[in-house]
């Protein structure tokens, strides 16, 4: 009679090891990080939903335009309805240090290097948020705009 050992699953150890791992890492580091479905590449017609606008020009990206469907409840259900993530900081709870990874770390929130928030009818001026993401509430047909660096709105007119 012969024994068959059974096959042991060593990938599967690993990658449950390190699955544990990064969970325990972001836990201590203290960063909320919520991700979106993949950016739509243009703003929204009529009162189909909520423009995004993301300016990563300072971060030496470019400028991202999405649309969030619908009526988002807040400005960061927009941000994610539009297809961009979003991380806090972590000693900051509900300043949002990121957008779509960018900066590579989260800064102290300075005059100089921070996201601001925005806000604009369709072919508007931009008006700097009074309330954080969370709190505004969007209207269908609306433009968010978020723009990095010293709270220079975003480089392109309200689409």
């Amino acid at each position: 009679m012969t024994t068959s050992a059974r096959p042991t699953r060593p990938t599967r150890r690993t990658l449950g090891a390190f699955a544990a791992a990064a969970a325990l890492t972001a836990g201590l580091l203290g960063v909320s990080t919520v991700t979106a479905p993949p950016a739509r590449a243009a703003a929204c017609t009529g009162n189909s939903g909520v423009t995004v606008v993301v300016d990563f020009t300072a971060l030496g990206g470019g400028i991202e335009t999405g649309c969030a469907p619908g009526d988002p409840a807040s400005g960061l259900a927009a941000l994610t309805g539009a297809g961009f993530s979003y991380a806090f900081h972590p000693r900051f709870p509900g300043f949002v240090c990121k957008i779509n990874t960018l900066p590579a770390t989260c800064t102290n929130p300075t005059g100089s290097a921070y996201w601001s928030y925005w806000h604009a009818p369709h072919g508007g001026p931009w008006s700097y948020s009074n309330l954080g993401a969370g709190s505004y509430n969007p209207a269908p047909g609306e433009v968010e705009g978020w723009s990095f660096g010293a709270g220079v709105q975003p480089g392109i007119t309200a689409p």
